[in-house]
């Protein structure tokens, strides 16, 4: 996770976003957060503008044993909201998620899904790909409270 850990604002989910604002949502965590499309900086992990990108630059844990690079399947994920919003998945992708557990129509890799359009994005974190015991990183909690 990125060195840089940020107090996440509130976000009033009762209102869509304002034109030209991204919202991401990530579960089973329901951390949600905001930024004007495009301003998102860079943080070296996967693709600019990944899911994994905006997981890393607000603190929140999305595990990536490859480093982003679409080397493995750690950073799989359901995106159950704004797939229209996303770049279309590469070969190389495709492959990995053949690989992954429990692949979905909706499965992708957090760091090559690249958000290409302001709108909203429900992304969530698969059980078996939350990292209990990973040394330097936090725990995922899940929501209900249990392993």
């Amino acid at each position: 996770m990125s060195e840089h850990t940020l107090e996440l604002p509130e976000v009033d989910l009762s209102k869509p976003p304002a034109e030209n604002i991204v919202r991401v949502t990530f579960q089973p965590e329901n951390k949600t957060v905001e930024f004007p499309f495009g301003s998102l900086p860079y943080d070296g992990h996967g693709q600019p503008m990944s899911l994994l990108d905006v997981a890393e630059n607000y603190g929140i844990f999305m595990d990536h044993a490859c480093g982003g690079v679409c080397a493995c399947t750690t950073c799989h994920v359901y995106v159950k909201q704004g797939e229209k919003g996303l770049n279309d998945p590469e070969d190389d992708e495709l492959d990995r998620i053949d690989l992954a557990a429990g692949p979905q129509t909706n499965s992708r890799l957090g760091c090559q899904a690249v958000i290409t359009e302001p709108g909203t994005y429900l992304v969530e974190i698969p059980a078996w790909n939350r990292n209990y015991v990973q040394e330097g990183k936090p725990a995922a909690v899940l929501a209900s409270g249990k392993e």
